[in-house]
């Protein structure tokens, strides 16, 4: 089977509450005041490793329209080598990386510090609300095989 199962208009006619639920996660990450540019590219390299190519387009274009710079668009897949960002981002990545990939253990306690050397307990929470949420729709719009949405 090729194209979409379910496509993006269609899950939200169909399923509401879920697409309305985990809009409301993005939301209160956003009323945090959480740098939305940050959390887009949190959001872009959680997506790339979900290989959830819906995802992927969706937050390139909300990472541009944030302005975010290009450079650190094309290079987060290769984040740690690629020095365009700050140790604020670094820490994010890291913290994103670790949930997406191992989500059972949470991330370690080390790795916890390195973000709280960064963030604020409340920005901590928040991008762990912006991680955990973009993991869910990885999850959804891969397995629904929601068609990329068009540059924007």
């Amino acid at each position: 089977m090729t194209g979409p199962r379910v496509g993006y208009q269609e899950f939200a006619e169909m399923a509401p509450d879920a697409r309305k639920a985990l809009t409301a996660l993005g939301a209160a990450v956003d009323a945090t005041g959480l740098d939305k540019g940050l959390t887009e590219i949190v959001k872009l390299r959680a997506s790339q490793i979900n290989g959830c190519a819906f995802c992927i387009a969706f937050h390139l274009n909300m990472a541009r329209k944030h302005g975010v710079d290009a450079r650190k668009l094309d290079l987060v897949a290769a984040w740690r080598e690629a020095g365009v960002y700050s140790q604020r981002e670094l820490a994010a990545l890291a913290w994103t990386e670790a949930l997406t990939l191992a989500p059972g253990t949470g991330g370690t306690d080390d790795l916890y510090a390195d973000l709280l050397a960064q963030f604020s307990r409340e920005e901590a929470l928040a991008l762990t609300i912006a991680v955990g949420t973009i993991n869910q729709w990885n999850r959804i719009a891969a397995a629904l095989r929601f068609a990329p949405p068009a540059a924007g």
